[in-house]
């Protein structure tokens, strides 16, 4: 390519790099508010980045500090105290409405659904359970089945199914899907959808039958099978 129609003989030529220079001033003086405007708006949202992420991070200490005594009193059974607080310390509700952008907040709303689903507060738990999210092997597959857990006992066993089902296929493994596979199946039988039911007993018996839970799910499915054939 010939430094002609290159478009950067300017580098090598005193001049022309001048005549450049004179050019970005010129643009620069004509425009000068809305240069310095974009600048600062660059500025402003480097800044404001930067100090969310800080403000984010002291909040989330000051979440999980809270939430140390909460956790502890719903150890213990004490659920009253885990989500109310016990007037020295914060309540798993608190934390949850007070810090949900942190990731300490993002975990109380699992354990006040938790403790909810324990009162018998079956929408409560599960409006608070809906509202965790997490990338977590355990925990969010763990989220869904407690939405299951709630539903069911709603006798709403078609959602409980749907949930049981994302418990199972988020980040399938050999410690805890076979459980939520035998919810599933026993969710089926529940809506009275019992072809889906023995699927899932199958899910069990083929992928993982070295689980604790096979057996169950080989006598689940025959008693289910004899049922069915009867009618």
């Amino acid at each position: 390519m010939s430094k002609k129609n290159s478009g950067l003989e300017f580098l090598e030529d005193p001049d022309a790099l001048a005549g450049q220079f004179e050019r970005a001033e010129d643009f620069f003086d004509q425009n000068r508010n809305i240069v310095l405007g974009v600048l600062g708006g660059i500025v402003l949202l480097v800044a404001g980045f930067f100090g969310y992420r800080y403000y984010v991070s002291t909040q989330d200490e000051t979440a999980q500090t809270e939430m140390f005594s909460a956790v502890y009193q719903l150890e213990a059974d004490s659920l009253k105290k885990a989500l109310n607080g016990d007037g020295k310390t914060a309540g798993l509700l608190s934390v949850a409405e007070n810090y949900g952008s942190t990731p300490g907040g993002n975990l109380a709303e699992f354990y006040a659904g938790l403790a909810l689903l324990k009162q018998g507060k079956y929408d409560e738990a599960i409006t608070h359970l809906n509202d965790f999210s997490s990338s977590d092997l355990l925990v969010q597959a763990r989220a869904y089945a407690l939405i299951g857990d709630a539903n069911m006992e709603k006798k709403s066993y078609e959602e409980a199914a749907s949930y049981y089902r994302k418990a199972a296929d988020y980040k399938p493994n050999k410690y805890f899907t076979p459980g939520y596979l035998l919810k599933l199946a026993v969710a089926y039988e529940q809506a009275k959808q019992n072809d889906k039911a023995i699927e899932a007993y199958d899910e069990i018996i083929e992928k993982y039958g070295q689980s604790s839970e096979v057996s169950n799910a080989k006598k689940y499915k025959s008693m289910l099978e004899a049922t069915v054939g009867e009618s």
